[in-house]
């Protein structure tokens, strides 16, 4: 009896382990839900780069990222890391791995230059430009779009661990300035990072994030932001500033031009730049009419022209303030010192 009795608590045991696995072990096994990522550039989010767009959410023509904002455009698969100008891509921004895998995929050769220089013909199939697959297993992947002509530094069947160099920030296939495109699948699928688990018009920023949580502070949402703010000589034009390398004012007889560069404002935004002598007095000023259609990037200056006998000494202010809906959305102020 007593055998019969060990054998029946043997077998139930058994059965009841036997059942456990199935949900707990698909669960820990889907990378989806266990991968988090690194960032992908060797950048300081707010400082050196910044999110220009998201994953695109809405299943129509229209575009609404994972807050339901419009930093995104029709039918984005990934998001998009971007650099501040031209400069900054030739002093070399690295690319890196999000998460450890192997390299699956590879191409590399093709220029540097903007889309808007060339015949959109020329790069149709190569719209990534140079780029790099991860397979992180599981069905899951990571590209890596845009990067720079010839920086590529692994090959195919490399394994890589989070965090390791894979090339650099370029400006290669289907793209109008610097940054990295970042896309995540899993089998043929676009999935989101920031929300990987809602579906197209989920409710608004639902969904774990797949970025380790350091990062995921790093890059929390901006519904706008400054790219560039500076000081010229001169009116300046939006592919100037994208170039990089703006000379600075001095005290001779040259102008002060006060410059900043917005990206993702939106229609009703209402703009107020003002630039300021060493005793306050205002040099220069604009308000402007509330937008009227979304903004991917936007460019202003200001600027005065100098006295006869050049500028005072002391230090010369900038701000520039952006309002929505009566708010305050963004600030900055920036100095220049003569």
């Amino acid at each position: 009896m007593r055998r019969l009795i060990g054998t029946i608590l043997m077998l139930l045991l058994a059965g009841a382990g036997s059942s456990q696995p199935s949900g707990a072990q698909s669960q820990s096994n889907d990378p989806i839900k266990t991968l988090k990522f690194t960032l992908p550039v060797d950048c300081e989010i707010g400082r050196t780069c910044e999110v220009q767009n998201y994953v695109d959410r809405d299943p129509t023509t229209a575009a609404k990222d994972y807050m339901c904002g419009s930093a995104s455009y029709n039918d984005h698969s990934g998001v998009d890391f971007r650099i501040p100008d031209m400069a900054a891509q030739r002093r070399g921004v690295d690319v890196l791995a999000a998460a450890p895998g192997r390299v699956s995929r590879v191409r590399d050769g093709v220029a540097d230059v903007s889309v808007k220089l060339i015949d959109r013909s020329t790069i149709e199939g190569r719209e990534c430009g140079n780029g790099v697959v991860i397979d992180h297993g599981g069905g899951l992947t990571t590209q890596y779009c845009h990067m720079a002509n010839g920086s590529i530094v692994v090959p195919v069947g490399a394994e890589i661990r989070a965090g390791q160099k894979i090339g650099q920030v370029g400006l290669s296939g289907n793209t109008e300035y610097p940054h990295l495109h970042f896309t995540v699948r899993s089998g043929q699928t676009n999935i989101d990072p920031f929300a990987p688990l809602g579906g197209n018009g989920n409710a608004c920023g639902s969904g774990s994030s797949m970025w380790k949580s350091d990062v995921a502070a790093a890059l929390s949402y901006k519904p706008g932001t400054i790219l560039n703010v500076g000081f010229a000589t001169s009116a300046l034009t939006m592919e100037q500033v994208e170039a990089g390398n703006i000379v600075s004012p001095t005290r001779a007889t040259q102008p002060i031009v006060a410059y900043v560069r917005t990206i993702n404002l939106r229609v009703g935004d209402v703009q107020q730049f003002t630039l300021k002598a060493p005793d306050g007095a205002i040099l220069a000023s604009h308000a402007g009419a509330p937008m009227t259609s979304n903004q991917a990037q936007h460019f202003v200056f200001i600027g005065k022209k100098a006295p006869p006998s050049g500028w005072p000494k002391g230090e010369y202010s900038a701000e520039y303030v952006v309002l929505r809906a009566g708010r305050l959305l963004l600030r900055r102020q920036f100095d220049l010192r003569l």
